[in-house]
């Protein structure tokens, strides 16, 4: 059994993918008009920010984007889920040649810096995310 979590993916650091949510909504849309997409307005204490479902192969994943701090993540996500979801996030999403980083609650918690993500494929993004995740779990084991 695979370890499961959230994945952020983020804009290298001074860097903007001029994400919108109108423009993530209707990515999502395109590929399948029956996504789940909810826009919460925020509050005067908090920024709005557009959740989503969307369904790659046999998972279908929760996720949600800011504008500030600008980035998108999914919750309880594999590594083979979250290398689906980074290549189409990267494909239909984010600008070319803008970078993408990454980071899962795990680094967060161990306080390890964003990750540039990998320009390869599936199996290049499944292994950086599982030694990531390795790497992650076992500082904060140790913490």
């Amino acid at each position: 059994m695979e370890l499961r979590g959230m994945y952020v993916f983020t804009p290298a650091p001074g860097r903007t993918w001029g994400l919108t949510y109108e423009t993530l909504a209707a990515r999502l849309r395109e590929r399948d008009p029956r996504e789940t997409i909810r826009l919460d307005r925020g509050r005067p204490d908090r920024e709005a920010c557009l959740h989503f479902g969307i369904t790659l192969g046999a998972a279908t994943l929760e996720g949600k984007a800011l504008l500030s701090p600008e980035g998108v993540s999914v919750a309880d996500c594999s590594p083979r889920s979250a290398a689906a979801f980074a290549i189409w996030l990267r494909t239909h999403v984010v600008p070319r040649p803008a970078p993408i980083t990454f980071n899962t609650e795990w680094g967060l918690d161990a306080d390890l810096p964003d990750t540039p993500l990998p320009r390869g494929h599936h199996p290049q993004l499944v292994a950086a995310f599982r030694t990531h995740l390795t790497t992650a779990t076992r500082l904060t084991a140790h913490a």
